[in-house]
């Protein structure tokens, strides 16, 4: 796809540079050189502004992720699954990170003896209703943007969390973590993402709290869930269980 900065910043150049030395030399006209010259200085920001531009626009993204979202919902509902989602490292499954919802009713995932293979319904356990589907969020695919793996402190996790979603994905102003007996709080300013109350969320939460879970799981190296999940006053407070 043609890029419309880089056709523009390409033809601002072309011409400021064959009439500048004609506005100068030819028709000795100063106030026509800087025109030109001023059209070749546009050009090459506009060049840049092309360089810079993401090769899929937000507005796309935006659409893949609703798409992919509305499906998952979509099956969730179908199995009438309302079990809250566990976030395993990629260490846990194939070499990638993967959410579990299990198939029962209160069933609480317990100690992963074995690693999940890469298939939508997987065993977990021993027991016969020890059943999960293993479905890819948005912090899963997330993990593989970060440049390395973050440590299992809150510092590293807060700076990880910080480098995603400010930096790259920019749907935060700022992100705060702490840790103390088995939990993970953390505190997102300027969300823009935010939790709302529908199926989707309720099992695999907001995309800035699965984003967190997934960063939070491959630090610590062990399986985590999303405890509680609010938002109040332009700040997303998310409490995260850190499981055995």
């Amino acid at each position: 796809m043609k890029n419309p900065y880089r056709i523009l910043g390409l033809a601002l150049c072309v011409a400021g540079a064959i009439f500048a030395p004609v506005a100068y030399f030819i028709i000795g006209a100063v106030p026509l050189t800087a025109v030109a010259m001023s059209a070749i200085i546009i050009g090459l920001t506009c060049i840049a502004l092309a360089n810079a531009r993401p090769y899929v626009s937000p507005e796309a993204c935006e659409l893949m992720l609703k798409a992919g979202m509305e499906n998952t919902a979509a099956l969730l509902e179908e199995l009438e699954l309302r079990n809250k989602a566990v976030y395993l490292p990629s260490s846990m499954g194939n070499g990638h990170a993967k959410a579990l919802i299990p198939l029962a009713e209160n069933k609480n995932i317990g100690q992963l003896r074995e690693k999940i293979p890469g298939r939508l319904i997987v065993r977990y356990g021993a027991n016969p209703d020890d059943m999960a589907i293993a479905v890819t969020t948005p912090g899963s695919i997330n993990i593989d943007m970060l440049e390395a793996r973050p440590g299992p402190t809150a510092g590293e996790i807060q700076a990880a969390a910080t480098y995603m979603l400010t930096g790259v994905l920019d749907v935060a102003s700022s992100v705060a973590v702490s840790m103390a007996d088995g939990r993970v709080d953390v505190e997102v300013s300027g969300s823009k993402l935010h939790y709302e109350g529908i199926w989707y969320y309720h099992c695999l939460g907001s995309p800035i709290a699965s984003i967190i879970a997934a960063i939070s799981s491959e630090a610590l190296g062990k399986p985590v869930r999303i405890q509680d999940e609010s938002y109040h006053r332009g700040k997303s407070r998310i409490v995260l269980e850190v499981l055995p």
